[in-house]
């Protein structure tokens, strides 16, 4: 992607009225760049903003069910409206989700898929056209180090997250014949509300049976405001990444997520190394 010198650039965000969202969209209409804003409530969006004494000239609001697949068209269709061109996107929008894999219920499974991949997917859709006809274009899809590796109360979060890393991954290798990259930003604990219960949901039932997790719930609650991520410095990291251009396809955030990381890659080459003998049992004999 050649990103835009001669004008201020036009992003497509979602997510936006909380936490990393809301910091990103704030520090690019300090840039003087062009938003378009989705979210679940405008008025929760222009309170924050007017907070944070930003300009919101170039700012345009969007309430939009990621869902569903004619509400996101005709948000782009109003972005394009606005801006006449789109050179940023960016899916963000999501929420926290504790509980075993046995306390979580057929309807959370659903919404929480239904927003973190079939809702990137109906905006990948209504964009990637936009982009491809442009020759140039960056989408920037907000995973976790939970997309990376897994704990116990997490499985539905990252269950979702997984799905979002090779969905980027594929699309990655799709679109960047026509000059279109991809990010996939990966962070840690940071200092947001995501673990209030404004962003993180509970199971509607729970067992007896599961005691660690309950605690792990406890401990979760109690850190936040104690995260060690900064999301003013976050989303300065994510949009200087994609002012840069030519990074790399995974941009990961935060020591601790770099730690985790690291361990799941430790983890995977002991089992790589200890199945070199054994993996290729399986092949066709050779002639």
């Amino acid at each position: 992607m050649s990103y835009p010198v001669d004008r201020p650039a036009v992003w497509f965000v979602t997510g936006t009225s909380r936490g990393l969202g809301l910091e990103l969209v704030a520090q690019l209409l300090e840039r003087g760049d062009g938003v378009a804003a989705t979210t679940r409530s405008a008025e929760r969006l222009s309170t924050a903003l007017r907070g944070r004494r930003v300009d919101t000239t170039r700012l345009l609001p969007l309430e939009v069910d990621l869902r569903d697949e004619d509400d996101v068209d005709r948000a782009v269709r109003e972005a394009l409206a606005r801006f006449d061109t789109l050179d940023v996107v960016v899916n963000n929008a999501g929420y926290g989700f504790l509980a075993a894999v046995e306390e979580t219920g057929a309807a959370e499974v659903r919404h929480m898929l239904d927003l973190q991949i079939c809702g990137v997917w109906n905006v990948l859709r209504s964009t990637l056209p936009i982009l491809r006809a442009r020759n140039s274009g960056h989408i920037v899809n907000v995973s976790s180090v939970l997309g990376l590796t897994s704990m116990p109360g997490w499985g539905l979060y990252c269950a979702g997250k997984y799905a979002l890393e090779g969905l980027s991954e594929a699309l990655a290798g799709e679109i960047a014949d026509f000059g279109v990259e991809v990010t996939i930003v990966e962070p840690g604990y940071f200092r947001t509300d995501f673990l209030t219960p404004d962003s993180l949901v509970l199971p509607a039932a729970t067992s007896d049976a599961y005691p660690a997790i309950r605690d792990m719930v406890r401990s979760h609650l109690d850190l936040q405001g104690s995260q060690l991520g900064d999301p003013v410095e976050g989303a300065r990291q994510i949009i200087t990444n994609v002012v840069t251009g030519g990074g790399l396809l995974r941009q990961v955030l935060g020591s601790d997520s770099h730690a985790y990381a690291t361990a799941k890659v430790d983890a995977l080459r002991a089992t790589l190394d200890a199945t070199r003998e054994s993996a290729p049992l399986t092949d066709f004999a050779s002639a």
